[in-house]
């Protein structure tokens, strides 16, 4: 994890354990990812953005927000909002509250969107 993922969750200390699962989980399924930090959120990319982390906006939530964009709305109960902003490409927002919660379920999803995100805007 870099200093900059770290200091993104500055205020946050307690969501450090949930972020680091996730990004050791995304490293084992997909190889190193290089992410982007912004004042909001961690981006990764396939070229195209495909999953980002971010916090919760309401108040006294814990852990992290995983949002990955599919071509599908996914139907799980585990996805707490999912809107499609564009045809036929839905975003998808997983609360994720422990590290045990980044499980295979999860990284089925995020790996679904990485391929999405390589094909998409070509026809495919």
């Amino acid at each position: 994890m870099t200093g900059e993922e770290l200091l993104f969750f500055n205020h946050r200390p307690e969501v450090v354990a949930v972020y680091a699962a996730f990004e050791e989980a995304l490293k084992k399924r997909l190889g190193p990812l290089e992410p982007r930090v912004q004042k909001s959120q961690i981006t990764y990319a396939a070229p195209k953005v495909f999953a980002c982390v971010s916090l919760p906006r309401k108040r006294g939530e814990s852990g992290i927000l995983v949002s990955l964009g599919l071509g599908r709305r996914e139907g799980s109960p585990r996805v707490a909002v999912a809107v499609e902003p564009y045809p036929g490409r839905w975003t998808n927002h997983i609360p994720v509250h422990t590290p045990g919660e980044v499980d295979g379920e999860l990284m089925e999803w995020v790996e679904e969107a990485y391929h999405f995100a390589l094909t998409k805007g070509r026809g495919k």
